[in-house]
Order: structure tokens, then C-alpha cells, then sequence
């Protein structure tokens, strides 16, 4: 019986998916990881299920998290963010 192969498995998801997710807003775009280390997940564990920015900034990284800052972004767009992007990684963030 042949062991399962954790990197074989990693490419083939990188493959279909590659290593980013992008939305676009207002003409800008930005990218969240299409797959989050254990280091990330960790700090998804300590965040308050209510700390929108927290997430958002654990995922975008400082950089785009302060452009993203820069526009007017509704609670809204937000969810509908993480929907598309649970759905198209499998990572279902933001639900219950």
C-alpha cells in the first residue's frame, strides 16, 4: 500500500489553484495566500471571531492591508470577500 505523498498532493492544489487569490477594488488588486501555513492558522486561533481588520490583515500582509484601509469597504463586501474566497480555496473563513 503506497503512503500518501503530502507534497504530491500540495502541487497538485497549487497547480489548480496557484499560490494567490485576487479580488479587485476600485482598479486595485490584492492577493490572500490560496493556502495558509500552521504559523497563520495560529494566528487565526487567537483572533476575537469579530476582528474583521485582524484577519484581514493576517491574510493581506501590512502592505496591502493599508491600501485595501484606503478605500470605503462595507461590512457587506467584506463577507461577500470571504465567501468567494472560502469557495474558491476551500479555506471557508468567517463561517460559522
Amino acid at each position: 500500500m503506497a503512503s500518501f505523498n503530502v507534497n504530491a498532493a500540495r502541487a497538485q492544489r497549487l497547480e489548480a489553484l496557484g499560490t494567490h487569490w485576487s479580488f479587485e477594488l476600485d482598479g486595485e488588486t490584492f492577493e490572500l495566500p490560496t493556502e495558509l501555513t500552521r504559523g497563520a492558522a495560529g494566528g487565526l486561533k487567537d483572533l476575537d471571531d469579530n476582528d474583521v481588520d485582524g484577519l484581514l490583515r493576517l491574510l493581506m500582509g501590512e502592505e496591502q492591508f493599508a491600501r485595501f484601509g484606503k478605500h470605503e469597504v462595507t461590512m457587506q463586501d467584506i463577507a461577500a470577500i470571504l465567501e468567494a474566497y472560502g469557495k474558491e480555496t476551500g479555506l471557508g473563513l468567517g463561517e460559522d
